[in-house]
């Protein structure tokens, strides 16, 4: 580059930083700090979760271009995307992989933070913030998987919101209101797109910021177990500046996943499937996405009727109790770093609650589970 070419990009620099003021963020990233030990490597989920979302964001704006909301269109939006639009296929293909693997990040993410004992004090707001989230990507996954408006995804809503419509008290309420009815029709498909792409994604924008300020507010968490070497003397306190180490060293990871999901996307291109009709019977094995696996399968298993109450119903109420006190386990678990048995206990059922999920999971893929 030539010495007069620098010059004016400088000049366009300063005149961007006079009016923008943008090197207060370069300033704030050499002044954050990233602990170092041997757990840092979970740091890196949170912004990989965000470069996933993002890249939801743009695919899902270019799909926008030429899908249409309608149960006489959706079809054939996504065929004429697929087959007409160039590198219509890959769009889709990505953007269907990148939700999968977001969420999945985003379950590894909640338990490392969940092991880390990341939610102590004073970061209870983040967790929750945090969970939120993860019902808000759930909400995606689930408004998300009808679009297409293919047979599976026609008959698994069907059975998602006939499970909404189990819930005591508002059970009912719960069903019209997603349904926009009593059954599933073009009408839900519309009201699951307006989910989908504007209800869903005002609320995530706000609490995507309202969680980024938490965690610069209050910083990355360090484990219990390497905070008390630490006070001993026996490990010493190391960090590394946010920007540009740690943000350059994140960079690595989105390049990475990136190539992953365009391998993905050309090798395994999402399949559209068939034309979902309502007065056909539903496909045989149906099941909803695999990260409801786990709850389709523990409503699959319980029986009729357990003392005399609805196995369903209990199951939903059981699962609802267990979302409950692991959203607000903050207050639960409140002194970690003391090491004390109600810490442990909570950090033992952690444990088992992840090996039931992937269990039951893994059995929902499995030709018995059918």
């Amino acid at each position: 580059m030539s010495v007069g070419s620098t010059g004016r990009v400088g000049r366009i620099m300063d005149w961007l930083e006079e009016r923008a003021g943008w090197s207060f963020l370069v300033d704030l990233g050499k002044k954050k700090q990233v602990p170092l030990h041997r757990h840092s490597l979970w740091y890196y989920l949170g912004g990989m979760t965000l470069f996933l979302f993002g890249l939801q964001v743009a695919t899902g704006i270019l799909l926008l271009l030429y899908y249409r909301a309608s149960a006489e269109e959706a079809f054939e939006s996504v065929q004429f995307i697929m087959a007409k639009v160039p590198f219509g296929w890959l769009i889709r293909s990505i953007h269907s992989w990148s939700a999968n693997l977001l969420i999945f990040v985003l379950f590894v993410h909640m338990f490392s933070v969940f092991f880390m004992k990341a939610f102590r004090k004073p970061r209870e707001l983040t967790w929750i913030s945090g969970m939120c989230l993860l019902f808000l990507m759930l909400g995606f996954g689930f408004s998300g998987y009808l679009l297409p408006w293919n047979k599976l995804a026609f008959f698994a809503t069907q059975v998602g919101t006939d499970i909404a419509g189990a819930v005591p008290v508002v059970g009912h309420f719960a069903l019209r209101f997603l349904r926009g009815g009593e059954q599933v029709t073009g009408g839900t498909l519309t009201r699951f797109y307006g989910f989908h792409v504007a209800v869903l994604p005002a609320l995530t924008t706000a609490l995507v910021g309202l969680h980024l300020l938490l965690v610069q507010k209050h910083g990355m968490s360090v484990p219990p177990s390497i905070e008390a070497k630490r006070k001993t003397g026996g490990e010493q306190a190391r960090s590394m500046s946010f920007w540009p180490h740690f943000l350059l060293r994140d960079a690595i990871g989105w390049c990475a996943a990136l190539g992953a999901l365009a391998a993905l996307a050309a090798l395994f291109p999402w399949e559209l499937g068939e034309k979902a009709d309502p007065f056909a019977p539903a496909p045989a094995g149906i099941r909803p996405e695999w990260y409801f696996g786990w709850m389709f399968q523990t409503l699959k298993y319980l029986p009729a009727h357990i003392l005399g109450i609805e196995g369903e119903l209990l199951g939903i109420l059981g699962i609802g109790l267990a979302a409950m006190i692991w959203v607000f386990i903050p207050f639960l678990d409140r002194n970690p770093a003391e090491g004390n048995s109600v810490s442990r206990l909570f950090t033992l059922a952690g444990w088992l609650a992840l090996v039931y999920m992937a269990v039951m999971t893994a059995i929902v893929y499995m030709p018995q589970g059918h």
